[in-house]
């Protein structure tokens, strides 16, 4: 299937999750002059911080250079993990056992406090834990996952089952893995309306939300910061940056340690229930041990397939990359490929020279950052943190504060050397 006839006649190159949760309308309005705490990003980050900061009686603002919520935090897949990704080993060369197995533990912290959340707040947001199944590739893949599964780091409960190849379609209806292991305590949700759930709950605690106010600088002023936006200057107390892959050149430091990459994704039109269960039988998340990987699932009612991952060497456009999608979930489901797609859309995440989330203090601006794929529950736990941080609690430090935050020689945030590292990392895919 290719051309026109890939696509529905009501095809949307938008995100499908925003067919059931509109984008937000806010009044055209400018920003106030002062505020307690300014929030730069209205995505799981910057909201989860400013619930916090409205909650504690300190005004709060946040704005978006578009409108509210227009990036990541409504356009990814809806798979919430226990995030980190390097292993045991990798962390501990770099940073020593303890802090390896902190690293580790707030991972899982994020995880479980997302749920948590949910349940306190009642958001109606499709939250389920529903399990993972992380398919290995290759042989050797499954042998390496089913080895970290027996021997997993002391004091560290994985919560995760090993599933052999003649036991896969159990779990996935394909033959084209050599088998994986299933993450039982992660996650599915509406994206969507999560980050909706989030925005009505800081409305409701007082935050004030500008849309398309673009910030175009943040200057120190008498001991507090003058923040220059397209809409007026604001003088706050505390700048929170929650901007993530869409960082830009307000702030030149953390943009050089964050590296935006496109993931896209398409939603197929419905398909039959009993096709349905056939290829997805346990209804869990699903992704894969590629390095340049795909991620997948059954929408939450369980009536089509949004299927993601990275297609290109460069960034391209939804158009482009719903055939490359289509063609790689219909080599994994040959049943699908007179499946047509109708929508197809893509979001900046962003990735770390170390691959792992960040969060502390620059020049006294607070951020957190670099989620490297796995940002759902923990953009919004690290928000959360952040926003307790400002209020001067003490007891919410993570494992992620002031670890060493890397970058490279010439690199000032357009991902030059992406399209050469994707091609190695395919490489290396096809080698092991």
């Amino acid at each position: 299937m290719t051309g026109a006839s890939l696509f529905t006649p009501d095809f949307k190159a938008l995100p499908y999750w925003w067919d059931l949760t509109p984008r937000p309308g806010f009044p055209k309005a400018d920003p106030p002059r002062s505020v307690d705490i300014l929030v730069v990003g209205s995505g799981y980050t910057g909201l989860s911080a400013a619930l916090q900061t409205a909650r504690a009686g300190r005004s709060t603002l946040v704005v978006d250079a578009d409108t509210i919520g227009w990036g990541c935090s409504t356009r990814n897949g809806g798979q919430v993990s226990s995030s980190v990704k390097p292993s045991f080993s990798e962390l501990a060369a770099r940073h020593g056992e303890d802090r390896a197995k902190g690293i580790i533990e707030e991972g899982h912290r994020s995880l479980a406090w997302l749920g948590e959340f949910v349940a306190a707040e009642n958001i109606d947001c499709d939250y389920r834990i529903s399990g993972r199944f992380h398919a290995a590739h290759s042989a050797k893949q499954y042998e390496a996952l089913a080895r970290y599964v027996a021997n997993p780091p002391a004091g560290i409960d994985l919560a995760a089952d090993v599933v052999s190849r003649s036991d896969q379609r159990k779990e996935l209806g394909t033959h084209a893995y050599h088998g994986g292991i299933v993450y039982t305590r992660h996650a599915a949700v509406d994206p969507a309306r999560l980050h909706r759930g989030l925005l009505e709950r800081a409305v409701t605690a007082g935050v004030t939300l500008v849309p398309h106010c673009r910030v175009n600088a943040i200057e120190r002023h008498s001991g507090n910061f003058l923040v220059r936006t397209s809409r007026g200057d604001v003088i706050a107390r505390d700048v929170i940056v929650a901007t993530n892959a869409y960082s830009g050149r307000v702030t030149p430091w953390l943009r050089r340690r964050v590296i935006p990459i496109g993931s896209y994704i398409i939603a197929t039109e419905p398909i039959p229930r009993e096709l349905m269960d056939r290829l997805f039988p346990t209804d869990r998340m699903v992704t894969d041990t590629r390095r340049v990987i795909y991620y997948y699932r059954a929408s939450p009612d369980r009536t089509r397939i949004l299927f993601g991952g990275r297609v290109s060497w460069n960034e391209t456009d939804p158009l482009k990359s719903a055939p490359r999608l289509h063609a790689e979930m219909t080599r994994l489901f040959p049943e699908l490929k007179g499946v047509r797609v109708s929508h197809s859309w893509m979001g900046f995440v962003a990735f770390t020279f170390d691959r792992l989330m960040h969060t502390g203090t620059h020049e006294g601006i607070h951020y957190a950052a670099g989620y490297c794929g796995s940002g759902v529950g923990m953009a919004s736990y690290l928000g959360m943190k952040l926003g307790l941080k400002v209020l001067g609690r003490k007891e919410v430090k993570t494992a992620f504060d002031d670890l060493p935050f890397p970058t490279r020689p010439y690199y000032t945030g357009y991902p030059w050397f992406l399209a050469a590292a994707i091609s190695y990392y395919r490489w290396l895919d096809q080698m092991t």
